[in-house]
């Protein structure tokens, strides 16, 4: 197996692919915050199978006084998801730039640190195999 086809490196990668999306769709909307009628849209966020992740792990309850765990909600890769709580201008235009400046930047964030988990997973293996 290549060390490129692991999970944890197929999965970096999947994320940081779906930031570069998400950063084109952030923009197309900055881009057509004056255009009438215009809709923002947003992807909601990959979800891996859990399979693919390794073995989940839960939190034993020692107390029935101790909060039980949640999981996270259901999403498809790659998929648009409705905007929230944006208001609408009189032209029709739901765009708010301050929340899509927002959006920019956690996403630039999050590429980022993608990014760097990728690269430090790749040393690593390139330390554990003796080519560094």
């Amino acid at each position: 197996m290549p060390i490129s086809g692991l999970p944890i490196l197929t999965m970096l990668r999947t994320k940081m692919q779906w930031h570069q999306e998400r950063q084109r769709l952030l923009s197309e909307n900055i881009a057509n915050s004056d255009t009438p009628k215009f809709k923002p849209s947003d992807l909601t966020p990959p979800k891996f199978d859990s399979s693919v992740a390794g073995p989940s792990v839960s939190l034993q309850r020692t107390s029935s006084a101790h909060l039980t765990g949640f999981s996270g909600g259901d999403s498809t890769v790659f998929q648009r998801g409705k905007p929230g709580g944006a208001e609408t201008r009189p032209a029709g235009n739901a765009v708010s730039l301050e929340d899509e400046m927002l959006k920019v930047a956690e996403n630039q964030m999050d590429y980022q640190a993608a990014a760097s988990l990728y690269t430090k997973s790749l040393g690593l293996m390139k330390t554990a195999l003796g080519k560094r």
